[in-house]
């Protein structure tokens, strides 16, 4: 009898330790899930949270450990979290039913970040041409960037502009094809300027446009900031001029600032689309992260939207997005 004690004994212990395990690699997706349909993340998790589509892919992980190994209590919380991950990040990968009218007066529009004013000038002329731009929203955007765009032949294609160049990182420039009325630049609580103004294109009831550059959560110290930036980025008015937001969020459809700006009455424009899980920043400078969807084409709830693609851009870190919108005839 007294023999057989250790063989039995050793089984146990792999069975706890396994068991300890699993949820080990089960508990954390389903804190994860909880924070993000509460929208409680704070601190250190806001920069997190934007790999939150990330966390629901290897969340299927959990799921088949649990499966394979029959504990069914396990299995139940990991399927659990991986259906709400799922149902909160898949829906970006497929077109939405409701796109906005897609008949009216079609209008290209274009955000890109330039870092520090190092983009390449010529290849985002050269998008504008290609890509029938009519507006363009430009941030990080200096003084030398608006010269090199200007010999690059911008003017020609967008002879009309709201510019607060700077600088580093806090320059904002807005460039039209129509005529821009009461161009002016706002200061965020992030000290970056936002670019905009007032447009009609032919056919079309007048718009606002604005090129929007909200605080960057880069460290804990700051992300009280970020939320105020983001809670004071100009919400949608049903009755009142349609309005587009374009440009650096710094703010993914993971965290819950930029959903309840978009809830006020926007659409994404690549979420619309089935795009809204391509990544705009992270490696595209060399930088070892993975990509993360933070800059967005956001359109009035009114106006419709029938493309929006994401494009490399040499010289910076992030990529442009370009999206096809449509305004309902004036």
């Amino acid at each position: 009898m007294t023999t057989s004690a250790p063989a039995i004994a050793k089984p146990s212990k792999r069975r706890a330790a396994w068991l300890v395990l699993l949820w080990l690699l089960v508990l954390p997706g389903a804190v994860w899930a909880v924070l993000r349909v509460g929208g409680w993340e704070r601190g250190l998790l806001v920069q997190l949270f934007a790999f939150t589509p990330y966390v629901a892919a290897w969340s299927v992980v959990p799921v088949v450990a649990a499966l394979a190994t029959r504990r069914w209590l396990a299995a139940a919380v990991a399927a659990l979290t991986f259906v709400l991950l799922a149902a909160m990040v898949l829906p970006r990968a497929f077109a939405d039913g409701d796109r906005g009218p897609q008949t009216g007066v079609k209008m290209r529009v274009m955000t890109s970040n330039m870092l520090f004013g190092g983009a390449d000038a010529a290849q985002i002329v050269r998008f504008v041409r290609d890509n029938d731009v009519a507006v363009l929203a430009l941030q990080e955007f200096s003084p030398t960037a608006q010269t090199r765009l200007a010999e690059a032949g911008l003017g020609q294609l967008l002879p009309y502009s709201s510019l607060g160049a700077e600088f580093g990182a806090g320059g904002s420039g807005l460039y039209s094809r129509f005529p821009i009325t009461s161009p002016d630049v706002r200061v965020n609580g992030g000290f970056f300027n936002q670019a905009y103004g007032t447009i009609q294109p032919p056919g079309a009831a007048p718009l606002t446009v604005e090129s929007a550059h909200p605080l960057a959560p880069f460290s804990v110290d700051v992300v009280d900031r970020w939320r105020a930036d983001l809670e004071a980025e100009p919400r949608a008015e049903p009755k009142g001029m349609p309005r587009i937001l374009l440009g650096d969020f710094n703010a993914t459809l993971d965290h819950q600032p930029l959903r309840e700006l978009i809830d006020s009455g926007y659409r994404d424009a690549a979420d619309a689309t089935g795009n809204g899980l391509i990544g705009t920043w992270g490696p595209y400078d060399g930088d070892l992260i993975p990509p993360v969807t933070i800059d967005h084409v956001l359109v009035d709830n009114r106006l419709g939207v029938t493309d929006a693609d994401v494009h490399d851009i040499d010289g910076s870190d992030h990529r442009a997005i370009i999206a096809e919108v449509v305004l309902p005839a004036a």
